[in-house]
């Protein structure tokens, strides 16, 4: 548990380095991501995001255990 915290917070610092950058990627405006925008209402699905950070997560968590 100790080893997973301490690379989950240096991840989230180097996520935080990175920010600049990061925020340039297409991330939450995929095709497939459902925005709805009517007057006094705006509600958004990250549907296509939201699958492709559980694919690279589910990935980096299989290569740590092998």
């Amino acid at each position: 548990m100790q080893r997973f915290l301490i690379i989950a917070g240096v991840a989230l610092v180097l996520a935080g380095l990175l920010w600049p950058w990061l925020s340039k990627l297409p991330l939450g405006r995929l095709p497939g991501d459902i925005i709805i925008d009517r007057p006094g209402l705006k509600i958004y699905f990250p549907i296509t995001t939201m699958v492709l950070a559980s694919l690279l997560i589910s990935l980096i968590m299989w290569l740590f255990r092998r």
